[in-house]
């Protein structure tokens, strides 16, 4: 073994005997989707999907962007796009990013700045983490939705204070308490700021999401939104108002140094919004197979695991456990994947289930049943 590539190599073995070492796999197509994070099926709609390639050949772009927004990446459809979605969202200003991920990497790094304090919930998505990681501010984690624990690090803290959650928590399905953190960040005056990935197009007037279904937009400081998921297209945005969007395009390294998305992509954002907004139905769907599904599932869950968002959670404690009970689900035509560790807690590997507008009652039926024998 070469000696440059000795310490990698243990560290995949490592992974290796320990049952968790990442590879890429390829979707079986034959499977029932239970598992990918479209929840409102738009990533296979056929009308989306013609919609967009009409909306794009009429305009006629060109394939790419060309270069970052603040050289030649720039276009009044990009503007016209992000002016939309602030009036959607309910804030004055909007910036689109490549993704959710570079969207928190962008915010994070560059606002917070020396001798501020940034408080993130410990389950923050990591882009969060990283992103509080890359800034000058001081970052620390409280536990998870502990808002006795939020306060007293709140007390602690120094300089501009920055409070980070998700709306929707990603692996275990819950949601953040987001009318007491409003009433948190005001009585210490900290700026509230809300990862919306998996709570975009689920929640809210058209889409708008949580914080905007709540009527907390204005004790809101800055909200990200995900269009990869329920919407079922790509990329993402910041909305805030128009001083922070400004500054992000002065000092953000992420949106500064990186190629603009494409017009391509800018029209597919457009038009899955306003596709979503004709078709309330699916949002509907959604929620009664979410009731459905925790009406008759029998598994014994912790309370903090009954959630009533698309992404429900059953913990099998043990990667081995959670890895066959996957395959066994698989054997009888369900994609249901594992979660394991590091990527959650040891101990707190699990089932990582995701409802979706496009599965029918029967087959939610069939999955709870196979769920109900293999574990109960």
């Amino acid at each position: 073994m070469d000696k440059k590539n000795l310490k990698i190599d243990q560290q995949l073995n490592k992974r290796t005997l320990l049952g968790n070492k990442r590879s890429l796999t390829l979707t079986d197509e034959k499977l029932v989707d239970f598992s990918s994070n479209d929840y409102l099926g738009l990533s296979r709609s056929e009308g989306l999907k013609t919609q967009i390639l009409s909306n794009y050949e009429k305009l006629s772009p060109k394939n790419g962007s060309t270069g970052s927004r603040l050289l030649t990446g720039n276009s009044l459809l990009a503007t016209q796009t992000e002016s939309e979605l602030a009036k959607l969202f309910g804030y004055n200003a909007c910036l689109v990013f490549n993704s959710g991920y570079t969207a928190n990497l962008g915010f994070f790094s560059c606002l917070p700045q020396r001798g501020d304090t940034i408080l993130y919930d410990e389950l923050s998505h990591a882009c969060i983490k990283d992103g509080s990681r890359l800034s000058l501010a001081k970052s620390m984690p409280f536990k998870h939705n502990d808002l006795e624990d939020l306060e007293r690090k709140l007390k602690l803290s120094e300089g501009e204070i920055y409070i980070a959650c998700e709306a929707v928590y990603s692996m275990d399905g819950d949601f953040a308490p987001l009318k007491k953190l409003c009433l948190l960040s005001e009585k210490y005056n900290a700026k509230l700021v809300v990862d919306e990935a998996h709570s975009t197009g689920v929640f809210g007037n058209n889409g708008s999401g949580l914080v905007a279904e709540l009527g907390l937009t204005e004790q809101v400081y800055a909200t990200i939104f995900t269009f990869g998921k329920a919407m079922g297209i790509h990329g993402a945005c910041v909305a805030s108002n128009q001083m922070v969007i400004d500054y992000i395009i002065n000092y953000s390294r992420p949106f500064i140094y990186t190629t603009a998305p494409s017009s391509f992509e800018f029209i597919a954002i457009q038009q899955a919004f306003k596709f979503l907004k004709n078709t309330p139905k699916l949002a509907t769907d959604l929620k009664e197979n979410i009731t459905l599904f925790n009406q008759e599932l029998k598994v014994q869950r912790p309370a903090r695991y009954l959630s009533n968002s698309a992404v429900q959670v059953i913990i099998t404690s043990g990667n081995q456990k959670a890895k066959t009970t996957s395959k066994q689900l698989e054997e009888i035509g369900f994609d249901v994947r594992p979660i394991l560790s590091p990527t959650v807690r040891e101990g707190e590997e699990r089932l990582r289930i995701c409802l979706h507008s496009f599965n029918s009652k029967k087959e939610i039926m069939s999955l709870v049943h196979g769920l109900n024998s293999l574990l109960c």
